[in-house]
């Protein structure tokens, strides 16, 4: 097993802070998240259909926002030019909107992040959360050529915050910077949106086709299934994204949730829900039966997102996560083509 090629920098979350305590900030530093030396004779196959007008590698000669109008959406103040208003459709809705512009681009890249509070935890020396950040770095930098947008979707449980698509690899290390400087959530804290809610944003406010992450421990609150047969909340929004878009899904988790280790009486908790538990990890036979429950969960977010159609990519926090991407980059040639099939009736 290849354990990452870095420290946790000093001043930030360690690997003993973040297992009994939250962690108040990036367990990764930005010039560490994904590597370009190891990644340029890498390139992420895309199968799907698009909608940019350079079906090619030509390149635009001033790639910008473009002219041609596309649909129109609310308007976030902070983060929309407000040159880009749609007065019709505010007069008509009451609601501001403004209206996306389509530029001559190929690929656009929608990032989910997941940062509810089951992704703050980590016992190699980084976070689900953090892990995830890498993961979405190394996508960017294997997926992006001239002219392609970047953009990111981050999942709190009080809503989701949009950071604008831009191309280059300096737009692409800002929103990076701006995902690891997101705040932790805490423990115990509530809200309506969910990971099946925020797909289903995805799907709807993002309607040009193109590539889409979703980053997760796809752990639902309160979910107890282990039948493989039965579909979690999130199975039909992710099959129904994937229906216009070629989707991969990097599923983030730690070590000791799938092996845990034998230290005595620990209190187990869930930090989205108010269960909690003492267990005596040194019984061997407690341990085995944990053990085989997390397997069988593991095994029910395999299986779900293969029905789905979607890639799948396995990180831990204690293995390097460069390669791990690159080994399913190298596979994912072979089958890209098969596993984004769309549905009968609709077009590649």
């Amino acid at each position: 097993m290849t354990q990452p090629s870095f420290a946790p920098p000093v001043g930030l979350a360690s690997a003993v802070d973040s297992v009994v305590a939250e962690p108040v900030g990036a367990t990764i530093p930005l010039n560490q998240l994904a590597p370009e030396a190891a990644l340029h004779r890498l390139e992420l196959a895309i199968v799907r259909r698009l909608e940019g007008f350079l079906q090619g590698d030509h390149l635009g000669l001033m790639p910008g926002p473009g002219a041609d109008f596309n649909d129109a959406r609310p308007y976030v103040p902070g983060q929309d030019d407000v040159r880009r208003m749609d007065w019709s459709v505010t007069a008509r809705t009451t609601t501001p909107h403004v209206r996306d512009t389509v530029a001559d681009r190929e690929l656009e890249v929608w990032a989910l992040l997941d940062v509810t509070p089951s992704m703050n935890w980590g016992t190699g020396g980084v976070t689900k959360r953090d892990l995830g950040i890498a993961a979405i770095a190394t996508i960017g930098f294997l997926s992006q050529k001239m002219g392609d947008r970047f953009g990111g979707l981050v999942m709190r449980p009080s809503g989701l915050r949009r950071i604008p698509a831009r191309s280059g690899r300096t737009a692409l290390y800002a929103l990076l910077r701006s995902m690891l400087v997101e705040p932790i959530v805490p423990d115990d804290t509530r809200g309506a949106m969910g990971l099946s809610e925020g797909i289903d944003q995805v799907f709807r406010s993002q309607r040009r086709r193109g590539l889409r992450l979703v980053v997760s421990d796809f752990l639902t609150p309160g979910d107890t299934e282990l039948d493989p047969d039965v579909e979690p909340a999130w199975e039909r929004p992710l099959r129904r994204l994937a229906t216009r878009n070629q989707v991969i899904c990097v599923e983030t988790l730690d070590r000791h949730e799938v092996d845990f280790p034998d230290v005595g009486d620990i209190l187990i908790r869930d930090p989205e829900t108010d269960f909690e538990r003492y267990i005596n990890t040194s019984d061997g036979e407690a341990r085995a039966r944990m053990n085989a429950a997390s397997a069988a969960q593991r095994e029910r977010i395999r299986v779900a997102l293969r029905r789905a159609g979607v890639g799948h990519i396995q990180l831990r926090t204690d293995r390097d996560w460069v390669q791990d991407i690159a080994r399913f980059v190298l596979a994912y040639r072979r089958v890209a083509g098969q596993l984004h099939a769309p549905p009968r009736g609709v077009s590649r």
